[in-house]
């Protein structure tokens, strides 16, 4: 029974790796389902809220010239706890960012992490977030001599539209100048990303240069 259960947890996870597989233009042949995966899995950490910086995922040329706010927020959303000290923030930081990023966190914090009444610690505040999720789907993905350049599209989900007072029960898609692309039932994922691949002209698109380094990943610039 355990054997059964095993095998059928590992074709779930090759049936879901075949399905980004296949939704992903790979530029280089020689790019696996296990790439794909560790770098929509990366993406997914460092793309944020556009409460945060008008924007989910901020454009920038270099990663130490990205906005402080979206910095020290990705570095928050990752960490576990709500009081975080500067070392922490730091080491966590160079987990997601690498050895090249060399900024501190501003003295006197962001805004949603403030100083403590303890020098050198950091209180982790909750931003306040819309009801619409921010998302993002792989579309191109070329290997390059040390790393990877990303395509991807943006779009927003809004998982409780209202007609007057009532909840409707469907899900809308939506680019992000909030212009109502679809309507789906919600009951698939892949549903969704079909809908956004299949309107992509009507969505925002955006490239990221990943380096890779061992098996890790870290964004070096963002760009349109």
């Amino acid at each position: 029974m355990k054997k059964l259960i095993i095998m059928i947890v590992i074709v779930a996870i090759i049936f879901v790796g075949m399905i980004i597989y296949k939704n992903v233009i790979i530029r280089n042949n020689t790019i696996t389902i296990q790439e794909v995966e560790r770098i929509e899995e990366y993406i997914n950490q460092i793309y944020m809220w556009k409460e945060i910086t008008n924007e989910a995922l901020p454009v920038f040329d270099d990663i130490n010239q990205a906005p402080d706010e979206w910095l020290w927020e990705v570095v928050k959303k990752n960490s576990e706890e709500d009081v975080l000290s500067n070392e922490q923030l730091k080491e966590k930081a160079k987990e997601l960012f690498g050895e090249m990023f060399d900024k501190e966190i501003p003295e006197q914090g962001t805004k949603y992490l403030i100083p403590t009444e303890e020098k050198g610690k950091y209180q982790a505040i909750e931003v306040e977030l819309d009801q619409q999720v921010d998302l993002f789907l792989l579309d191109k993905i070329n290997k390059t001599e040390n790393g990877y350049e990303v395509d991807i599209i943006e779009f927003l989900e809004d998982d409780n539209p209202m007609i007057g007072d009532e909840p409707e029960n469907y899900i809308l898609i939506k680019n992000l100048n909030n212009e109502e692309i679809a309507k789906t039932s919600g009951t698939s994922e892949n549903e969704e990303k079909e809908i956004v691949k299949r309107n992509s002209e009507k969505f925002s698109k955006k490239k990221i240069s990943l380096r890779k380094d061992k098996e890790k990943l870290y964004v070096e610039k963002v760009w349109r």
